[in-house]
């Protein structure tokens, strides 16, 4: 089945007619069906490591039973995803990725966050993950979600949580240290002030389009050497005023992600076509199976899809509106 055919027919597509928000999908890319190649794989920055070009967030197995996480963490072992990102706030993810891991550990890279902004309280987090997660290391520990100068200098400043980073890489706890950033302020003063060996960064077609909202972020991690990570590759817009969380077709997403799967998979193939290591998909579980089948046959964008896809944005209202 080729790419247009499998996006128009496929078991993502089916059922778009009754809701707004991608359909379900019960079947995974095969590994071993024909014509089946790995997802490939791009250095991390200066680190040594290489990456599956997109990741499995932890939020795909929120709420789901121990046997389904065994199986979303094998079937993506299967198609060449080497790359796992988790933090606290994504519910009871840790607690299944830390059984679901077991078998793979040494297979994946495995990166977790805190919001915590001072050294014991980021200290005591780090040790409950890696208790809930099976593991006496992380691979990559990431300040989560940094939004304001205010939590920069929490982190950077005197008892504040980038001590217990790099206490914890001393005692082997943490093999490389990033951030998270929903700002473009707040990620250029980090790596000012630091020489973090990952940024995760939303690289998003509507933020550049409107907002020309990443550019630079991604021009300064290059320059300090650093690896650039993605989120919201498959974000459109956000939710409308008033809508309640049980209005939302995609309850598990705080945006509203591109809802039809030939303009989702164009997005992710956007931000695939940047300066990106990898990128992690949406948390919603629907998108996953396509995330894999982009990645597994991945083309960069070509300039007419890319004029396609921004003028697609015109109706969209950036999920960050500021920063």
């Amino acid at each position: 089945m080729d790419r247009r055919s499998f996006l128009r027919n496929g078991a993502l597509a089916a059922g778009l007619a009754a809701a707004p928000g991608i359909s379900s999908a019960k079947a995974w890319p095969s590994p071993s069906g024909e014509g089946f190649q790995p997802i490939p794989k791009r250095p991390l920055g200066k680190t040594g490591q290489s990456l599956s070009i997109i990741g499995l967030g932890g939020i795909v197995i929120m709420n789901a039973d121990q046997a389904v996480a065994n199986n979303t963490v094998a079937q993506a072992h299967a198609a060449g995803i080497n790359y796992v990102d988790v933090a606290p706030s994504y519910g009871d993810a840790q607690q299944r990725l830390g059984p679901a891991l077991k078998p793979y550990r040494d297979k994946f890279f495995l990166a977790c966050k805190t919001g915590k902004r001072d050294k014991a309280e980021a200290a005591a987090a780090l040790d409950n993950s890696l208790q809930l997660l099976e593991t006496d290391h992380v691979d990559l520990y990431q300040h989560h979600a940094v939004t304001t100068m205010e939590d920069v200098n929490r982190i950077l400043g005197p008892g504040g949580a980038q001590e217990a980073f790099e206490a914890a890489r001393k005692a082997g706890k943490i093999r490389y240290l990033g951030f998270s950033a929903h700002s473009e302020e707040a990620a250029l003063a980090l790596l000012d002030h630091f020489d973090f060996d990952t940024v995760l960064f939303p690289i998003n077609f509507v933020l550049v389009a409107k907002r020309n909202f990443g550019p630079r972020v991604i021009a300064r991690v290059h320059d300090k050497g650093a690896g650039m990570l993605a989120i919201k590759a498959m974000a459109k817009s956000q939710w409308p005023a008033g809508m309640t969380p049980t209005q939302k077709p995609n309850p598990k997403e705080w945006y509203e992600p591109c809802s039809v799967p030939e303009q989702a998979a164009l997005a992710l193939r956007w931000t695939l076509s940047q300066r990106i290591t990898a990128a992690i998909p949406p948390g919603d579980e629907r998108y996953f199976p396509l995330a894999m089948y982009v990645a597994q046959n991945f083309q960069p964008i070509t300039p007419e899809e890319e004029q396609h896809l921004i003028a697609s944005a015109a109706d969209a209202t950036p999920i960050f509106p500021h920063g």
